[in-house]
This record gives structure tokens, C-alpha cells and sequence, in this order.
């Protein structure tokens, strides 16, 4: 049973995607990560060897700490991080619980190397419409929550990776890219092991959106129409980026809690 300093696998996946949900610290050492190199999703990696260093950087937010089973490690670090003024708890059964739970699990492998500060950093077309902005969504509530993203002249995005060691996506022959009828998002989904069935049908409205191809889900058409509204609305393409952020948060929670919901006119209508 979880106590207030743990939290279940299965809570914890309904934090995960989320605007508010905690920071997600793995500190497994080294030895078991490379034994599974899978994160949880949006989990950033930590030493728990030097937390009373780190832990003061998410002072006054909320964390979960991960370690192979929830036990020593994640312990020690959570009351670290408490004594930052950080409310942490523990992931009950630690990253093997989670395995067990058959919950998704991101291939670290597939990320880009990390900058300086521990960030995963990209870089695609300026102006961005559906795919640009749906697909750095993804990588920051699913993958790395810290992650930088460049827009750049798309004359200059493969040159501008190469300088900048950044990942080119959304552009023709590079890995992060449309794969047949497959859009960039789809794409991400499939790599990095996110193929949950909310992702999934938010991937169709996205490739709808994106390809033009309105008949693949009835939100494709609403999706299409606020992404080309927010590409008018900003000039700054990192301020079109936040405000996509809140509006795939919607589509998103949509998908996965409110499918089954409807909004009918007017309230006091008798019902049959």
C-alpha cells in the first residue's frame, strides 16, 4: 500500500503527460541502467551519490524518485530532496514495479546526446504549423521535459545540427522524419516506445492534420484549423511553441479521459 511518501506505478502514469506533473528523477546506478537502458517516461537521470548537490535546483517543486526497486537509493535521495524543500516521494516497487505494471518504457538509446546542462537539443523548420509544434510537445511531456528546440530557415537545419549538436527533425532524409504514411509524431511514437492508446489516437488527428488528410479522425479538421490560427497569432515561433503546448495538453487529456463525453444544448432538455 503507498504511504505519503510513495506513489504507485499506476497513479504515477496518470500524472505522466501531463502540465503539472512532478519531475521524475531516475537514480539507478549505473550498472543496473545499463542493464536496461528504458526510462520512464520524461524521467531525467541522477546520481544519487551526490543529491545533496542537486537536489536544491527543484526547490519548491514536486518530484518522484526512481531506483531499480524503490528501495535505498530512492529512498536516501527523496529525503534529500525534502530537506531542499522539494516534496518527493518514492516510486512504490521502483523501476521494476513499473516493468511489472507493463507500463511504457523510452529506449534511451534513441534520445540525442545531451548538452552541457543535461538537455536533449533539436532542430527543425521555422514557422511551424502541426508536426513542428505536436512533436516537441511529445518530447517534453514524454521524453525530456527539459528539452531545447531550435527553429531555424530550413535551408539551414541539417548544417545547423551538424554545428550545434542538434537532432534535425520534421525535414526530408533524417531519422525524425515522415516514413511513408506515417507523419514525424507517428514516427517519434513508434521509436521511442509511446504507442499508448491515448497517443495513438492523438497520432491520427496529427497525421491528418498534417498530411492533409482530413478523413483519418473527425478532430483531424478542429486540430488543423487552431494550429494554422496559431501560426497567425505569433510572430515568435518559441511563443507559438508554449501556447501549442497548452493546446495539445488539451487534446491530449481529451483523448485519454473525455472521448465519451458530449456537450448537448440546452441543459434542461428532458432526457428520453
Amino acid at each position: 500500500m503507498s504511504s505519503y511518501t510513495t506513489i504507485s506505478p499506476d497513479k504515477l502514469a496518470r500524472l505522466i503527460g501531463t502540465a503539472n506533473a512532478p519531475a521524475l528523477i531516475d537514480v539507478r546506478t549505473d550498472e543496473d541502467f545499463a542493464a536496461d537502458q528504458r526510462l520512464i517516461p520524461g524521467a531525467i537521470r541522477r546520481s544519487h551519490q551526490d543529491a545533496g548537490e542537486w537536489s536544491g535546483k527543484f526547490s519548491g517543486n514536486s518530484a518522484i524518485v526512481v531506483c531499480m526497486r524503490g528501495a535505498k537509493l530512492a529512498q536516501g535521495t527523496a529525503a534529500w530532496l525534502r530537506h531542499a524543500n522539494v516534496a518527493a516521494e518514492t516510486l512504490e516497487g521502483g523501476f521494476e514495479g513499473w516493468k511489472e505494471a507493463k507500463l511504457p518504457l523510452v529506449n534511451a538509446s534513441k534520445l540525442p546526446p545531451r548538452d552541457a546542462q543535461g538537455r536533449t537539443v533539436w532542430v527543425t523548420r521555422a514557422r511551424p504549423k502541426v508536426d513542428r509544434i505536436a512533436c516537441p510537445w511529445l518530447i517534453r511531456r514524454f521524453v525530456d521535459p527539459n528539452a531545447v528546440f531550435l527553429y531555424v530557415a530550413p535551408s539551414e537545419v541539417v548544417a545547423v545540427g551538424e554545428r550545434f549538436n542538434a537532432a534535425p527533425f520534421d525535414i526530408e532524409n533524417v531519422f525524425w522524419s515522415h516514413r511513408g504514411e506515417l507523419c514525424t509524431f507517428d514516427v517519434m511514437i513508434e521509436e521511442f516506445g509511446l504507442a499508448t492508446p491515448p497517443l495513438l489516437r492523438l497520432a491520427a488527428m496529427v497525421r491528418g492534420a498534417d498530411t492533409g488528410r482530413l478523413d483519418l479522425s473527425p478532430e483531424a479538421p478542429g486540430l488543423l484549423a487552431a494550429s494554422l490560427g496559431l501560426s497567425r497569432m505569433f510572430d515568435d515561433d518559441l511563443e507559438q511553441l508554449e501556447a501549442g503546448m497548452t493546446l495539445y495538453d488539451a487534446f491530449y487529456r481529451w483523448c485519454r479521459d473525455a472521448t465519451g463525453e458530449t456537450h448537448n444544448w440546452p441543459t434542461n432538455k428532458a432526457k428520453p
